[in-house]
């Protein structure tokens, strides 16, 4: 099965969307890629969730990748006596270390870290932005704040930290356990959330060991000031405008998608834009208009992959916003404006000899009008690095190894293929040939331009170009 548009959907799995037949059915209504919400979803569930992912990936005959989205450190006050308390703007509340049952004057506070880094000046966020407070003095086992907006507060809503650099890390326990497991299921992606820091994801790094690739989820202000060294930790981004919605100014939150988007495209980073893409499909058939020119902007900029989350994991229309997503991409991609947005924020290559051969397989492709780039890739740096050009022709990607084609299927304008591997240079043409052929990337006569490492099976080795013709001699 042949995608016609080069962006990729990601689809969250959840209570309307587990069984096999429903992701089947996702599946060919356009989802590339399945996430896995760790936030609600055991180790049983989830490997039976891996199960008939790859079930249905025999099924359908094309490499299908899993993101597992690991929860994250979950900030959240303690209970109230009452269950809930009214609060007015300009009374003083207090966030203490005291396991008491909270009042309309304090709350209990779990996270020592919190107490201990607060500063006069911060802000605290509870229940998403609905209540703002400011601290005004802190002396590491409470917090006085003064109420800036709001009216309320009730038992263990969430807290956002704008202000304040908290000293711990991405993972918590739960996550440390979840990825462990996650790992042992042959995921293809891991997503960090919350990261604050470039060290976050040194842990996860080090636990993976390049058995899954790392997603650094962009929801924090901190990370935003240091994009450009998590972006070099990382393998890919997540734009996770939910929370970096609460946590900066919404009207901020555009511009700086626009920055993460650019800069993970000059990196040669797949990104992801996330949250609310098509927020009303939970409970409606139709997305509004607002949200569909949401998700064409995404696709206008040139993110690898929209993702979609309620609708697709807990929605009453799983599927219509699947092929809605994907009929919105389709239309996109095919608008006049479309190509000349996606070259006009081309960057320069880097001077590597992967970039040099990236760059001429599209100068190459496009003056010619050849069919497809066709990419041989190992370790799957091949690929990446073809994508990073976002050429105008199709890329085809063939590895030999599944895990690179499932990691990959996240990748713009990418169709995957596991290819056994080639046993020498001639074998490769004809191999290409016939897979541009059968995949209906190309029919007799066209031209596809091949790139690949000399000698074969060596990662990271891009350096041959060749011109051939499908379905004829090779030249």
């Amino acid at each position: 099965m042949r995608r016609n548009r080069k962006v990729k959907i990601l689809a969250t799995i959840g209570p309307a969307s587990s069984s096999e037949e429903m992701l089947k059915k996702l599946f060919k209504a356009g989802a590339d890629v399945f996430r896995i919400n760790m936030s609600h979803t055991d180790h049983e569930l989830m490997r039976t969730l891996v199960g008939r992912i790859r079930a249905v990936e025999a099924a359908v005959g094309r490499p299908i990748g899993i993101l597992a989205d690991l929860q994250g450190p979950k900030l959240r006050v303690g209970k109230f006596a009452n269950g809930k308390e009214a609060l007015t703007v300009g009374q003083t509340f207090t966030l203490d270390d005291n396991p008491e049952p909270g009042t309309s004057s304090r709350v209990y506070l779990p996270h020592p870290e919190i107490l201990s880094s607060v500063e006069a000046g911060h802000r605290l966020l509870i229940d998403d932005g609905k209540l703002e407070l400011k601290a005004v003095k802190s002396d590491g086992r409470s917090i006085t704040c003064t109420v800036v907006a709001g009216t309320g507060i009730s038992d263990k809503k969430g807290v956002s930290l704008p202000d304040t650099d908290l000293p711990v890390g991405a993972l918590t326990e739960k996550d440390r356990a979840d990825l462990d497991a996650v790992l042992a299921a042959s995921v293809d992606w891991v997503a960090l959330s919350f990261v604050q820091r470039p060290e976050d994801l040194a842990e996860a790094r080090k636990i993976a060991r390049g058995r899954a690739l790392i997603m650094a989820k962009i929801e924090k202000p901190q990370a935003v000031a240091r994009l450009a060294e998590i972006i070099e930790l990382s393998d890919a981004l997540m734009v996770a405008r939910g929370d970096l919605g609460v946590e900066m100014p919404l009207e901020a939150v555009p511009g700086i998608q626009k920055q993460i988007t650019r800069a993970a495209r000059r990196a040669g980073k797949p990104v992801v834009i996330a949250t609310q893409m098509l927020e009303s499909m939970i409970t409606a058939p139709v997305p509004t208009r607002a949200e569909v020119s949401d998700v064409s902007i995404a696709v206008f900029e040139g993110a690898d992959a929209i993702m979609l989350s309620a609708e697709s994991a807990a929605g009453a229309y799983p599927v219509e916003a699947v092929a809605m997503m994907n009929r919105i991409a389709t239309k996109v991609e095919a608008d006049p404006t479309y190509a000349g947005i996606i070259n006009a924020q081309r960057s320069e290559p880097e001077a590597t000899g992967a970039d040099a051969i990236s760059l001429a397989a599209r100068e190459i492709a496009e003056t010619l009008k050849l069919s497809a780039i066709i990419s041989y890739t190992a370790s799957g740096t091949t690929g990446l690095r073809a994508a990073r050009e976002r050429p105008q022709v199709p890329i085809v990607a063939l590895s030999p190894i599944v895990n690179t084609a499932r990691r990959l299927s996240l990748l713009w304008g990418t169709h995957c293929v596991v290819s056994e591997d080639a046993i020498d240079l001639d074998d490769m043409v004809d191999r290409a040939c016939r897979i541009a052929l059968d995949e209906g990337f190309g029919k007799p006569g066209d031209r596809v331009i091949i790139t690949a490492g000399v000698p074969l099976r060596t990662p990271g080795s891009t350096n041959m170009l060749r011109i051939a013709y499908v379905g004829s001699e090779t030249h």
